[in-house]
Protein backbone atom coordinates (compact mmCIF):
# COMPACT_ATOMS: atom_id res chain seq x y z
CA UNK A 1 0.00 0.00 0.00
CA UNK A 2 1.23 3.47 -0.68
CA UNK A 3 2.92 5.52 2.02
CA UNK A 4 2.15 9.17 1.34
CA UNK A 5 4.34 11.80 2.98
CA UNK A 6 3.21 13.28 6.22
CA UNK A 7 1.86 16.82 6.03
CA UNK A 8 2.87 18.35 9.38
CA UNK A 9 0.46 20.64 11.11
CA UNK A 10 0.98 24.30 10.29
CA UNK A 11 0.66 26.70 13.19
CA UNK A 12 -0.91 30.05 12.48
CA UNK A 13 -0.09 33.08 14.59
CA UNK A 14 -3.41 34.74 15.36
CA UNK A 15 -3.34 37.88 17.57
CA UNK A 16 -6.04 37.78 20.17
CA UNK A 17 -6.32 41.54 20.67
CA UNK A 18 -4.43 44.82 20.64
CA UNK A 19 -2.86 46.18 23.86
CA UNK A 20 -4.22 49.46 25.12
CA UNK A 21 -4.33 51.43 28.29
CA UNK A 22 -7.11 49.17 29.55
CA UNK A 23 -5.55 45.88 28.55
CA UNK A 24 -6.88 43.85 25.61
CA UNK A 25 -9.92 45.42 23.98
CA UNK A 26 -9.52 44.35 20.40
CA UNK A 27 -9.98 47.34 18.10
CA UNK A 28 -11.66 49.59 20.64
CA UNK A 29 -10.03 53.02 21.09
CA UNK A 30 -8.18 53.81 24.26
CA UNK A 31 -10.40 55.06 27.06
CA UNK A 32 -9.42 56.85 30.23
CA UNK A 33 -9.14 54.80 33.35
CA UNK A 34 -12.26 54.66 35.46
CA UNK A 35 -12.08 55.58 39.11
CA UNK A 36 -11.21 52.64 41.29
CA UNK A 37 -9.71 50.56 38.46
CA UNK A 38 -5.99 49.76 38.49
CA UNK A 39 -3.78 50.89 35.62
CA UNK A 40 -3.12 47.82 33.39
CA UNK A 41 -0.78 49.52 30.94
CA UNK A 42 2.25 47.81 32.46
CA UNK A 43 0.88 44.27 32.11
CA UNK A 44 2.98 42.01 29.84
CA UNK A 45 1.65 41.47 26.33
CA UNK A 46 -0.30 38.23 25.95
CA UNK A 47 1.25 35.68 23.62
CA UNK A 48 -0.37 35.14 20.26
CA UNK A 49 -2.85 32.27 20.10
CA UNK A 50 -1.39 29.41 18.05
CA UNK A 51 -4.12 27.55 16.20
CA UNK A 52 -3.19 24.26 14.48
CA UNK A 53 -4.35 23.93 10.92
CA UNK A 54 -5.98 20.50 10.93
CA UNK A 55 -7.35 18.94 7.76
CA UNK A 56 -11.10 19.22 7.61
CA UNK A 57 -13.26 16.09 7.31
CA UNK A 58 -14.42 15.24 3.82
CA UNK A 59 -17.41 13.32 2.52
CA UNK A 60 -15.60 11.32 -0.13
CA UNK A 61 -12.30 10.89 -1.96
CA UNK A 62 -11.45 9.35 -5.29
CA UNK A 63 -12.52 9.89 -8.89
CA UNK A 64 -15.97 11.21 -8.05
CA UNK A 65 -18.91 11.04 -5.66
CA UNK A 66 -20.28 7.58 -4.84
CA UNK A 67 -23.47 6.38 -6.48
CA UNK A 68 -25.56 6.24 -3.31
CA UNK A 69 -26.62 8.99 -0.94
CA UNK A 70 -24.38 9.73 2.00
CA UNK A 71 -27.12 9.34 4.60
CA UNK A 72 -29.40 6.39 5.46
CA UNK A 73 -32.39 6.09 3.15
CA UNK A 74 -34.43 2.97 3.99
CA UNK A 75 -34.81 1.02 7.22
CA UNK A 76 -34.65 -2.78 7.25
CA UNK A 77 -38.00 -4.58 7.62
CA UNK A 78 -39.06 -5.26 11.20
CA UNK A 79 -40.87 -8.22 12.74
CA UNK A 80 -43.16 -7.04 15.58
CA UNK A 81 -42.58 -10.36 17.37
CA UNK A 82 -38.79 -10.23 17.06
CA UNK A 83 -37.70 -6.64 17.59
CA UNK A 84 -34.50 -7.81 19.31
CA UNK A 85 -33.32 -8.84 15.86
CA UNK A 86 -33.13 -5.24 14.63
CA UNK A 87 -29.63 -3.90 13.97
CA UNK A 88 -28.80 -0.22 14.39
CA UNK A 89 -27.40 1.63 11.39
CA UNK A 90 -24.34 2.81 13.36
CA UNK A 91 -22.57 1.67 16.53
CA UNK A 92 -19.87 3.86 18.11
CA UNK A 93 -17.68 3.18 21.14
CA UNK A 94 -14.45 4.25 22.81
CA UNK A 95 -12.30 3.83 25.92
CA UNK A 96 -8.87 4.59 27.42
CA UNK A 97 -6.76 2.15 29.43
CA UNK A 98 -3.09 1.99 30.31
CA UNK A 99 -1.16 3.80 27.58
CA UNK A 100 -3.73 3.58 24.80
CA UNK A 101 -6.99 5.12 23.62
CA UNK A 102 -9.50 3.01 21.72
CA UNK A 103 -12.05 4.13 19.15
CA UNK A 104 -14.46 1.68 17.47
CA UNK A 105 -17.27 2.03 14.96
CA UNK A 106 -19.53 -0.12 12.79
CA UNK A 107 -21.59 1.55 10.05
CA UNK A 108 -24.06 0.19 7.53
CA UNK A 109 -22.77 0.52 3.98
CA UNK A 110 -24.24 2.82 1.34
CA UNK A 111 -25.64 -0.12 -0.61
CA UNK A 112 -27.46 -1.60 2.40
CA UNK A 113 -28.75 1.83 3.39
CA UNK A 114 -30.25 2.31 -0.06
CA UNK A 115 -31.83 -1.15 -0.23
CA UNK A 116 -33.11 -1.20 3.34
CA UNK A 117 -30.96 -4.19 4.31
CA UNK A 118 -29.58 -4.74 7.82
CA UNK A 119 -25.93 -4.18 8.60
CA UNK A 120 -24.03 -7.43 8.04
CA UNK A 121 -21.14 -6.29 10.23
CA UNK A 122 -21.25 -6.72 13.99
CA UNK A 123 -19.03 -5.08 16.62
CA UNK A 124 -18.34 -6.08 20.21
CA UNK A 125 -16.17 -4.12 22.66
CA UNK A 126 -15.86 -5.60 26.14
CA UNK A 127 -13.65 -5.32 29.23
CA UNK A 128 -13.08 -8.40 31.35
CA UNK A 129 -11.53 -8.05 34.80
CA UNK A 130 -10.55 -4.95 36.77
CA UNK A 131 -7.51 -2.79 37.33
CA UNK A 132 -4.22 -3.63 35.64
CA UNK A 133 -5.38 -7.24 35.22
CA UNK A 134 -8.24 -6.25 32.93
CA UNK A 135 -8.30 -7.34 29.31
CA UNK A 136 -10.15 -5.47 26.56
CA UNK A 137 -11.56 -7.43 23.63
CA UNK A 138 -12.58 -5.87 20.33
CA UNK A 139 -14.37 -8.35 18.06
CA UNK A 140 -15.83 -7.65 14.64
CA UNK A 141 -17.60 -10.07 12.33
CA UNK A 142 -19.09 -9.91 8.84
CA UNK A 143 -21.88 -12.25 7.77
CA UNK A 144 -21.86 -14.02 4.41
CA UNK A 145 -22.96 -11.87 1.51
CA UNK A 146 -26.45 -12.36 -0.01
CA UNK A 147 -27.74 -14.54 2.84
CA UNK A 148 -30.89 -13.62 4.80
CA UNK A 149 -29.44 -14.23 8.27
CA UNK A 150 -26.00 -12.69 7.73
CA UNK A 151 -26.48 -10.12 10.50
CA UNK A 152 -27.51 -12.83 12.97
CA UNK A 153 -24.47 -14.97 12.16
CA UNK A 154 -22.14 -11.98 12.63
CA UNK A 155 -23.73 -11.08 15.96
CA UNK A 156 -23.52 -14.67 17.20
CA UNK A 157 -19.87 -14.95 16.16
CA UNK A 158 -19.02 -11.89 18.28
CA UNK A 159 -21.07 -13.19 21.21
CA UNK A 160 -19.48 -16.65 21.15
CA UNK A 161 -15.90 -15.36 20.99
CA UNK A 162 -16.73 -12.78 23.66
CA UNK A 163 -17.95 -15.47 26.04
CA UNK A 164 -14.96 -17.67 25.32
CA UNK A 165 -12.44 -14.89 25.86
CA UNK A 166 -14.27 -13.61 28.92
CA UNK A 167 -14.16 -17.00 30.63
CA UNK A 168 -10.42 -17.28 29.91
CA UNK A 169 -9.41 -13.64 30.29
CA UNK A 170 -7.24 -14.11 33.38
CA UNK A 171 -5.11 -16.77 31.71
CA UNK A 172 -4.98 -14.83 28.43
CA UNK A 173 -3.82 -11.67 30.19
CA UNK A 174 -1.15 -13.67 32.01
CA UNK A 175 0.06 -15.25 28.77
CA UNK A 176 0.24 -11.85 27.07
CA UNK A 177 2.32 -10.34 29.89
CA UNK A 178 4.61 -13.40 29.97
CA UNK A 179 5.00 -13.39 26.15
CA UNK A 180 3.85 -16.99 25.76
CA UNK A 181 3.29 -16.76 22.03
CA UNK A 182 2.82 -20.48 21.51
CA UNK A 183 0.18 -20.81 24.19
CA UNK A 184 -1.60 -17.69 22.97
CA UNK A 185 -1.73 -18.78 19.36
CA UNK A 186 -2.92 -22.31 20.06
CA UNK A 187 -5.42 -21.21 22.70
CA UNK A 188 -6.94 -18.45 20.60
CA UNK A 189 -7.05 -20.75 17.58
CA UNK A 190 -9.03 -23.25 19.64
CA UNK A 191 -11.43 -20.58 20.94
CA UNK A 192 -11.99 -19.26 17.42
CA UNK A 193 -12.65 -22.71 16.01
CA UNK A 194 -15.17 -23.44 18.75
CA UNK A 195 -16.99 -20.16 18.18
CA UNK A 196 -17.26 -20.65 14.42
CA UNK A 197 -18.11 -24.31 14.99
CA UNK A 198 -21.19 -23.19 16.90
CA UNK A 199 -22.25 -21.23 13.83
CA UNK A 200 -21.94 -24.35 11.71
CA UNK A 201 -24.03 -26.24 14.24
CA UNK A 202 -26.56 -23.40 14.08
CA UNK A 203 -26.68 -23.76 10.29
CA UNK A 204 -27.73 -27.39 10.72
CA UNK A 205 -30.50 -26.36 13.11
CA UNK A 206 -31.73 -23.78 10.61
CA UNK A 207 -31.64 -26.29 7.78
CA UNK A 208 -29.17 -24.29 5.65
CA UNK A 209 -25.71 -24.98 4.31
CA UNK A 210 -22.81 -24.06 6.63
CA UNK A 211 -21.49 -21.47 4.17
CA UNK A 212 -24.87 -19.70 4.35
CA UNK A 213 -24.70 -19.18 8.10
CA UNK A 214 -21.12 -18.17 8.81
CA UNK A 215 -19.04 -15.06 9.32
CA UNK A 216 -15.53 -13.75 9.22
CA UNK A 217 -14.21 -12.93 12.70
CA UNK A 218 -11.37 -10.57 13.59
CA UNK A 219 -10.32 -9.61 17.12
CA UNK A 220 -7.91 -7.52 19.16
CA UNK A 221 -6.79 -8.22 22.72
CA UNK A 222 -5.57 -5.14 24.60
CA UNK A 223 -4.23 -5.48 28.17
CA UNK A 224 -5.08 -2.65 30.54
CA UNK A 225 -1.68 -2.98 32.27
CA UNK A 226 0.32 0.18 31.38
CA UNK A 227 3.54 -1.85 31.66
CA UNK A 228 2.41 -4.21 28.89
CA UNK A 229 2.41 -2.83 25.34
CA UNK A 230 1.76 -6.15 23.60
CA UNK A 231 -1.21 -6.04 21.22
CA UNK A 232 -2.65 -9.32 19.97
CA UNK A 233 -4.62 -9.81 16.77
CA UNK A 234 -6.33 -13.06 15.80
CA UNK A 235 -9.13 -14.10 13.53
CA UNK A 236 -10.43 -15.74 10.39
CA UNK A 237 -11.62 -14.14 7.17
CA UNK A 238 -11.26 -10.99 5.12
CA UNK A 239 -10.30 -7.61 6.50
CA UNK A 240 -7.22 -5.61 7.27
CA UNK A 241 -4.67 -4.88 9.98
CA UNK A 242 -2.73 -1.65 9.50
CA UNK A 243 -0.33 0.47 11.52
CA UNK A 244 0.40 4.18 11.22
CA UNK A 245 3.96 4.71 12.44
CA UNK A 246 6.11 7.82 11.90
CA UNK A 247 3.65 9.13 9.33
CA UNK A 248 3.65 5.99 7.19
CA UNK A 249 0.97 3.33 6.86
CA UNK A 250 2.07 -0.29 7.09
CA UNK A 251 -0.11 -3.19 5.98
CA UNK A 252 0.70 -5.73 8.71
CA UNK A 253 -2.06 -8.24 7.95
CA UNK A 254 -0.35 -11.56 8.76
CA UNK A 255 0.05 -14.02 5.94
CA UNK A 256 -0.93 -17.60 6.61
CA UNK A 257 2.69 -18.56 7.27
CA UNK A 258 3.27 -15.58 9.58
CA UNK A 259 3.18 -16.25 13.29
CA UNK A 260 4.67 -13.17 14.89
CA UNK A 261 4.89 -9.44 14.82
CA UNK A 262 8.24 -7.78 15.39
CA UNK A 263 10.89 -9.90 17.10
CA UNK A 264 10.22 -9.81 20.82
CA UNK A 265 11.32 -12.24 23.47
CA UNK A 266 8.70 -14.93 23.35
CA UNK A 267 7.22 -13.52 20.15
CA UNK A 268 9.37 -14.90 17.36
CA UNK A 269 12.88 -14.57 18.74
CA UNK A 270 14.74 -17.52 20.25
CA UNK A 271 17.04 -16.20 22.96
CA UNK A 272 19.81 -18.27 24.52
CA UNK A 273 18.49 -21.05 26.66
CA UNK A 274 15.31 -21.44 24.63
CA UNK A 275 14.09 -24.80 23.45
CA UNK A 276 11.13 -25.45 21.22
CA UNK A 277 10.10 -21.78 21.25
CA UNK A 278 9.78 -21.58 25.06
CA UNK A 279 11.24 -18.30 26.41
CA UNK A 280 14.29 -18.61 28.66
CA UNK A 281 13.24 -18.88 32.29
CA UNK A 282 9.64 -19.79 31.45
CA UNK A 283 8.79 -23.42 32.26
CA UNK A 284 7.21 -25.37 29.46
CA UNK A 285 3.50 -25.79 30.02
CA UNK A 286 1.39 -28.36 28.22
CA UNK A 287 -1.40 -26.95 26.06
CA UNK A 288 -4.74 -26.53 27.75
CA UNK A 289 -6.75 -29.23 26.04
CA UNK A 290 -10.46 -28.73 25.69
CA UNK A 291 -12.93 -31.44 26.77
CA UNK A 292 -13.09 -34.23 24.22
CA UNK A 293 -16.65 -35.28 24.89
CA UNK A 294 -20.03 -33.85 25.75
CA UNK A 295 -21.67 -34.32 29.18
CA UNK A 296 -23.62 -37.20 27.58
CA UNK A 297 -20.41 -38.99 26.61
CA UNK A 298 -20.45 -38.17 22.88
CA UNK A 299 -16.99 -37.72 21.43
CA UNK A 300 -16.27 -34.36 19.83
CA UNK A 301 -14.53 -33.83 16.52
CA UNK A 302 -11.85 -31.12 16.31
CA UNK A 303 -13.17 -29.49 19.52
CA UNK A 304 -15.99 -27.91 17.52
CA UNK A 305 -18.88 -29.40 19.51
CA UNK A 306 -19.79 -31.60 16.52
CA UNK A 307 -20.45 -35.17 17.55
CA UNK A 308 -19.00 -38.06 15.56
CA UNK A 309 -21.32 -40.35 13.60
CA UNK A 310 -22.96 -43.11 15.66
CA UNK A 311 -21.35 -45.81 13.52
CA UNK A 312 -17.86 -46.12 11.99
CA UNK A 313 -19.59 -47.27 8.78
CA UNK A 314 -21.18 -43.86 8.35
CA UNK A 315 -18.32 -41.47 7.59
CA UNK A 316 -18.63 -37.85 8.57
CA UNK A 317 -19.43 -35.45 5.74
CA UNK A 318 -16.52 -33.61 4.20
CA UNK A 319 -16.30 -30.18 5.90
CA UNK A 320 -16.32 -27.14 3.62
CA UNK A 321 -12.98 -25.37 3.10
CA UNK A 322 -12.34 -22.75 5.73
CA UNK A 323 -10.29 -19.58 5.79
CA UNK A 324 -6.97 -19.95 7.62
CA UNK A 325 -6.50 -18.74 11.17
CA UNK A 326 -4.39 -15.59 11.41
CA UNK A 327 -2.45 -14.42 14.44
CA UNK A 328 -0.07 -11.58 15.21
CA UNK A 329 1.43 -10.36 18.46
CA UNK A 330 3.60 -7.27 18.46
CA UNK A 331 4.76 -4.52 20.77
CA UNK A 332 3.41 -1.02 20.23
CA UNK A 333 5.55 2.10 20.31
CA UNK A 334 4.48 5.50 21.62
CA UNK A 335 2.87 7.41 18.77
CA UNK A 336 1.65 4.31 16.91
CA UNK A 337 -1.90 3.97 15.65
CA UNK A 338 -3.12 0.42 15.11
CA UNK A 339 -6.15 -0.06 12.86
CA UNK A 340 -8.19 -3.27 12.64
CA UNK A 341 -11.05 -3.23 10.15
CA UNK A 342 -13.47 -5.36 8.19
CA UNK A 343 -13.24 -5.77 4.44
CA UNK A 344 -15.52 -2.80 3.89
CA UNK A 345 -12.73 -0.43 4.96
CA UNK A 346 -9.69 -2.59 4.20
CA UNK A 347 -10.51 -2.77 0.48
CA UNK A 348 -10.68 0.99 -0.15
CA UNK A 349 -7.59 1.50 1.99
CA UNK A 350 -5.69 -0.88 -0.27
CA UNK A 351 -7.26 0.46 -3.45
CA UNK A 352 -7.49 4.24 -3.06
CA UNK A 353 -4.26 6.10 -2.12
CA UNK A 354 -6.15 9.34 -1.48
CA UNK A 355 -8.04 7.72 1.38
CA UNK A 356 -4.73 6.68 2.90
CA UNK A 357 -3.39 10.22 2.48
CA UNK A 358 -6.48 11.73 4.09
CA UNK A 359 -6.36 9.45 7.15
CA UNK A 360 -2.64 10.08 7.49
CA UNK A 361 -3.25 13.82 7.65
CA UNK A 362 -6.11 13.37 10.13
CA UNK A 363 -4.43 10.89 12.48
CA UNK A 364 -0.78 12.00 12.52
CA UNK A 365 -1.26 14.78 15.05
CA UNK A 366 -0.53 12.61 18.07
CA UNK A 367 -3.83 13.12 19.87
CA UNK A 368 -6.61 10.58 19.29
CA UNK A 369 -9.80 11.99 17.78
CA UNK A 370 -13.05 12.10 19.67
CA UNK A 371 -15.62 9.44 18.91
CA UNK A 372 -17.59 11.74 16.60
CA UNK A 373 -14.45 12.72 14.66
CA UNK A 374 -13.43 9.08 14.39
CA UNK A 375 -16.84 8.26 12.95
CA UNK A 376 -16.41 10.96 10.30
CA UNK A 377 -12.86 9.83 9.46
CA UNK A 378 -13.60 6.14 9.17
CA UNK A 379 -16.66 6.65 6.96
CA UNK A 380 -15.08 8.80 4.24
CA UNK A 381 -16.64 7.29 1.14
CA UNK A 382 -14.91 6.07 -2.00
CA UNK A 383 -16.68 5.45 -5.30
CA UNK A 384 -17.03 1.74 -5.97
CA UNK A 385 -16.88 0.70 -2.29
CA UNK A 386 -20.33 0.50 -0.66
CA UNK A 387 -20.05 -2.31 1.92
CA UNK A 388 -20.50 -2.05 5.67
CA UNK A 389 -17.50 -0.63 7.50
CA UNK A 390 -16.30 -1.71 10.91
CA UNK A 391 -13.07 -0.36 12.38
CA UNK A 392 -11.22 -0.20 15.67
CA UNK A 393 -8.20 2.06 16.09
CA UNK A 394 -5.77 2.18 19.01
CA UNK A 395 -3.71 5.31 19.69
CA UNK A 396 -0.57 4.73 21.79
CA UNK A 397 0.65 7.40 24.20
Amino acid sequence: MGTPPVRPDTLLDVPVGKPSGQGYRGDQPDQPDQPGQPDQSDLPERPALRVPETPTPVDHVGSGPPTYDAEPTALPPADPDDLDDLVADTVLDGASYGTYTLRAVSVRGDSARFRGEPRRDSLLTARFGTGDDALVLVAMATGARATPDAHRAAAEACQWIGRAVGRSHARLAEDIRAARRGDLKSGLHRLTDRSLGRLRAGAVERGVEPEEYTASLRCLLLPADPECRTRVFFGVGAGGLFRLRDGEWQDIEPRVADTTGEAVVGFGSLPHGTAHGTPHGTPHEPPRDAPHETPDGDRLTMDLNITTPPSPYEPAPEPPPRDPFRFRASVARPGDTLLLCSGGLAEPLRGEPRLVEHLTSRWSGGEPPGVAAFLADSTVRVKGYADDRTAAAVWEA
